[in-house]
């Protein structure tokens, strides 16, 4: 019997755990939000974005509610034990980043509300809710659907970069696997050969853009990670290094440096995840808030990073860029 069905069984009896109730029933103390990140540092703009978000809804960290936010700073292997403190404290709320996080929290308790953000693959197919309507159990959240444009972003690159063949797709060992599938068919659909290069630290970043260069590569798709996330500057100095164009999934790699990028705000999620605490807050169960999907996508072009790696950007994707960074 899986944890859905006995969930259901326990609500027929008339013995649903604390996902059948309401966060506001609980008791009468400063609720706990709890966040847990995986790669970002605690002060990070993500933690920003959520504590924004929570200030639109009238919630202050000391005043109304406790903000208790771990990271494991790049080391997975803690992302368990964090997840640990976080139900021990208890959360009444846990917002989390992605499937690791949700993998570590989601076998410690079916109980706790938990609010995912930045995900991005699709929870339904991956069995972690029944439905976006209603997605059962105790998660709900944001998907952002980034996952799914992996072959337009490889078909926005094509455009960019007409003459170019051959592609460096950069991976990080722990992420973005499932996205393979559908950019090797979208390769083969624009004649562009795929060259996978994996890392599994930020020092490998550089290395991997050396490699992609000496490969024959002329141009550069990172595959999303967290890791890529908190070292887009590197990721920003090595293209240049190498003189590699490259498209992300995260417009903050642009900012930073990257030449394009197309997906949804990396923040916005962020933000918007208060809308579920604030919710939970007042009453609702989580398996019956509904998942969004994010469908406001951002295309962004570093036009100063175009000129230094003298790429004309052409007309056709500059009319539909969302932001040009000059």
């Amino acid at each position: 019997m899986n944890r859905r069905t006995a969930l259901r069984i326990l609500a027929a009896l008339n013995l649903a755990p604390f996902t059948g109730r309401s966060v506001a029933q609980q008791s009468q103390r400063v609720p706990v939000v709890g966040m847990l990140i995986t790669h970002p540092p605690v002060d990070d703009k993500v933690v920003k974005a959520l504590r924004k978000g929570l200030r639109q809804f009238g919630y202050e960290d000391g005043r109304n509610i406790r903000f208790e936010v771990r990271s494991a700073e790049g080391q997975l292997d803690r992302v368990p034990a964090l997840a640990q403190e976080l139900v021990s404290l208890p959360a009444d709320v846990i917002v989390l980043v992605n499937e690791l996080a949700l993998r570590a929290v989601n076998q410690l308790t079916s109980t706790i509300p938990v609010v995912m953000v930045g995900y991005t693959d699709d929870p339904v197919s991956l069995g972690w809710i029944d439905s976006y309507r209603r997605p059962g159990g105790n998660v709900t959240g944001i998907f952002n659907v980034n996952s799914a444009l992996t072959g337009k972003r490889l078909e926005i690159l094509k455009e960019t970069l007409p003459g170019v063949s051959r592609v460096a797709v950069i991976r990080d060992k722990a992420f973005g696997k499932r996205q393979l599938g559908d950019l090797e068919n979208a390769a083969r659909l624009l004649k562009v050969r795929l060259r996978l290069m994996e890392v599994e630290s930020p020092a490998d970043i550089g290395a991997a853009f050396t490699r992609a260069r000496q490969s024959g590569a002329g141009a550069v798709m990172m595959m999303w990670s967290p890791l890529f996330y908190v070292h887009r500057s590197t990721i920003a100095a090595s293209s240049l290094a190498a003189r590699l164009p490259t498209i992300t999934d995260l417009d903050a790699i642009t900012e930073a440096g990257g030449m394009l990028s197309y997906g949804s705000d990396t923040y916005f999620p962020f933000e918007r995840s208060a809308y579920f605490v604030d919710r939970l807050f007042k009453g609702a169960i989580a398996g019956e808030l509904p998942v969004e999907q994010i469908s406001k996508l951002k295309l962004s072009v570093n036009l100063r990073t175009a000129k230094t790696l003298g790429v004309t950007v052409p007309q056709s994707i500059l009319v539909r860029a969302d932001e040009l960074i000059r």
